[in-house]
């Protein structure tokens, strides 16, 4: 008996391997008896068109787990669909690096089995929510990984306040500031200096983009506080919002984003005997004792 009834099934179709990963893994659910339904796409209608097509947000209010195969920008575009409904999310990967993919292609059917039937762990991981304070920009967005702001013009810096939980912090001129996730922290927030956090921190990172200042340094503030920061009128320039380098809004000057820990987390779902660290050896090339 599954632990698992209904299951949907995002993917990005970006060639054959996505293609026959997902006949494979719509064959292990298929015989364990598990209603399948895929994202409507044609894409995803030529990868499996016997199974039951939904839109994304029907198969978030429908099923107990989604799948999704990609790599892990895939994924984050999954974790913002599902964390809203409380769905489980597992993924497999076929991109390059797989940090929140983790269901490597060769293992799919003993790994997916294992969880179908309960052999996993289920970790939570919270998002950031994005909201916009003036202008024409009244909008709100989530993110998994981070949230960055940054100029709108190549090559030229932004100056920002920055206030946490209304309190002034500081004036900064750089390139821009990346509002990092415990998950985001080996992600593009790494790349720019940030510290690696694990995922069960209730923290953010701030990490200044190329600061025009050598005191500016990355901050790790609590999880719980509201972050404000305000595009400053002084350099004129406008600025870019943008959620995990996929979704984005337009700053003015004057205006302020607001950014805090969205009030429901997401569900990822590992096999059992996977931990962080390993992850980190894997994919971050750390060095691994050798055990006789």
């Amino acid at each position: 008996m599954s632990a698992f009834q209904r299951v949907g099934i995002f993917a990005s179709i970006s060639g054959p391997l996505v293609v026959e990963s997902m006949q494979r893994v719509v064959a292990v659910l298929e015989a364990r008896s598990i209603e399948v339904m895929v994202e409507e796409s044609l894409a995803a209608s030529q990868a499996a068109p016997q199974v039951l097509q939904r839109s994304r947000e029907a198969i978030c209010q429908q099923a107990d787990l989604v799948i999704a195969i990609g790599g892990d920008g895939s994924m984050l575009s999954a974790a913002r669909d599902v964390a809203p409904f409380g769905v489980p999310l597992l993924g497999i990967n076929r991109g390059r690096l797989g940090f929140l993919a983790d269901v490597a292609p060769e293992a799919i059917e003993a790994e997916l089995n294992a969880v179908l039937s309960g052999d996993s762990d289920s970790v939570a991981h919270f998002l950031l929510q994005g909201r916009f304070d003036e202008g024409d920009s009244a909008a709100e967005a989530t993110a998994l990984n981070e949230v960055t702001i940054h100029s709108a013009t190549m090559a030229r810096m932004i100056e920002f306040d920055l206030y946490i939980d209304d309190v002034f912090v500081y004036t900064q001129s750089s390139d821009g500031l990346i509002v990092s996730s415990p998950t985001g922290s080996t992600a593009y927030a790494l790349s720019a200096g940030g510290p690696i956090m694990h995922p069960s921190l209730n923290a953010i990172a701030l990490v200044p983009m190329f600061p025009h200042s050598l005191n500016s340094r990355p901050l790790v503030v609590p999880g719980d506080s509201e972050l404000r920061i305000t595009l400053g009128e002084k350099l004129g320039a406008e600025a870019k919002v943008s959620f995990d380098s996929q979704l984005e809004f337009r700053l003015h000057p004057g205006e302020s984003v607001r950014v805090k820990k969205h009030p429901k987390p997401l569900a990822l779902i590992h096999p059992t005997g996977q931990n962080f660290y390993g992850v980190c050896r894997s994919k971050l090339g750390w060095a691994s004792r050798k055990i006789d």
